[in-house]
C-alpha cells in the first residue's frame, strides 16, 4: 500500500510539471483584501516537502490575515526577477522567493519597488526591503546523522541533494558531522541530481549508493526526493525525510524527518509587514526558536535503541541551549 502512496504522489508531481510554469491564485478572503502577498517557488508545490511547506505558509497568511495571495513557479534567474517585478507592479506588499537562489534577483528588483518587501528563504543579502529567513535545518540533519551512524550495520550512508547550493550543502554537511560524532570512521556518500524534480535521477542515485553499501539514506532534493523513498523501499533500507514531515510517505522505511515549520515563520513576517514593524535583517530560525525539529516516525520508534534516544535528546537540548554549534556552510 505504501508503494501506491508514492506512485500517486509521483503521478501528481508529473501532472504539475507537465503543466509548466503556471500561476496559482488561491481564493482570498477575510477582512483585509488590500494586503497582498505572493510566493515564487523553484519547484511544484505538490512536492510534499520544501515547496509544499511554503505554499502552506502562503495559505496560512491568507487564512489568518485575510490577505490576497498568489503563487507562481519560477525556474531560472530571469524568471525570478520577472516574477518579483510582476508582483511588485501589481501592488503586492510582500513577495517570498523560496530559496537561496532568489537573493540576487530580489536585490536587483528591490530599489525600483521600495513599497514591496522581498523575503528570500536562505541567503545573506540584506537591503532596506530585502531580507532572508535562514532556516537552520542542519540542526535536525545533524541528529539524523547521529541516528544513522548509531544504527547502521555497514558504516555507510548516502546523502542526495538537488542543486549544490549552500543551504542544501549545509544540511548534508551537518548530517555527515553528526554521523562522525558517533563513529569517526563512518562514511557518507554524497551526490546531487542537478535539479529539484527528476524523481528518476534521484532514485538511480539512491540505488547507486545502496549498491556501495549504504543502509541509510537522506535527501534534500524537494520533489525528486520521492525517488529516494522508492529506492529505499525497494531495497529495505532506512531513510530520513527533510523539510516537511515525510514520515507518512513511506512509513515502513522513513525513520524520522528533519522538519521546518515554514508556515509559522511566513506568518510572523507577514504580520510585521502588514503592521509596518518589519525591519530588514538576517533572521535565523532553528530548534531554539521551535521552527526546526527532528520528528521520529511513530511506526519505527521502537527500532531506535533507548540509549540512542537519550543521546539524541541530550544533543537536541545542547543545541537549543547554544552549548553545541552544528557545522554548516557559511551563507
Amino acid at each position: 500500500m505504501q508503494r501506491s502512496t508514492i506512485a500517486l504522489a509521483a503521478l501528481a508531481l508529473f501532472c504539475v510539471v507537465a503543466a509548466g510554469c503556471t500561476e496559482k491564485e488561491p481564493s482570498g478572503g477575510g477582512s483585509d483584501p488590500a494586503f497582498k502577498v505572493a510566493l515564487l517557488s523553484p519547484g511544484p508545490v505538490s512536492d510534499a516537502g520544501w515547496n509544499a511547506l511554503a505554499y502552506e505558509g502562503l495559505l496560512s497568511i491568507r487564512d489568518e490575515l485575510g490577505a490576497e495571495v498568489s503563487q507562481v513557479e519560477t525556474k531560472t534567474p530571469a524568471e525570478f526577477e520577472e516574477g518579483f517585478r510582476d508582483y511588485a507592479r501589481r501592488g503586492f506588499q510582500l513577495v517570498f522567493g523560496h530559496g537561496f537562489e532568489f537573493q540576487e534577483a530580489a536585490a536587483a528588483v528591490a530599489p525600483d519597488f521600495p513599497n514591496t518587501v522581498f523575503i528570500t528563504t536562505s541567503g545573506n543579502t540584506v537591503r532596506d526591503n530585502v531580507a532572508p529567513l535562514r532556516f537552520m535545518l542542519e540542526e535536525a540533519t545533524y541528529l539524523a546523522g547521529m541516528a544513522a551512524a548509531s544504527m547502521s550495520e555497514s558504516g555507510i550512508a548516502g546523502a542526495i541533494g538537488g542543486m549544490a547550493i549552500p543551504s542544501v550543502e549545509s544540511t548534508l554537511l551537518a548530517f555527515e558531522a553528526g554521523a562522525k560524532a558517533v563513529r569517526p570512521d563512518f562514511k557518507v556518500i554524497k551526490s546531487y541530481t542537478g535539479n529539484w524534480e527528476d524523481v528518476g535521477a534521484a532514485k538511480e542515485a539512491a540505488k547507486a549508493q545502496i549498491q556501495q553499501g549504504a543502509d541509510f539514506l537522506i535527501h534534500n532534493a524537494d520533489a525528486a526526493g520521492l525517488g529516494v523513498f522508492q529506492a529505499a523501499q525497494a531495497k529495505g533500507v532506512r531513510v530520513f525525510g527533510t523539510n516537511k514531515n515525510q514520515n507518512d510517505i513511506a512509513p515502513d522505511v522513513v525513520l524520522a524527518s528533519a522538519v521546518i515549520d515554514i508556515p509559522s515563520a511566513f506568518l510572523r513576517v507577514a504580520r510585521e509587514v502588514r503592521d509596518g514593524s518589519f525591519r530588514a535583517a538576517i533572521t535565523k530560525l532553528g530548534m531554539a526558536e521551535k521552527v526546526v525539529s527532528f520528528v521520529v516516525n511513530p511506526a519505527l520508534a521502537d527500532t531506535i535503541p533507548a540509549n540512542l534516544r537519550a543521546r539524541l535528546d541530550e544533543t537536541r537540548a545542547a543545541i537549543v541551549a547554544r552549548q553545541l554549534t552544528v557545522p554548516s556552510s557559511e551563507f
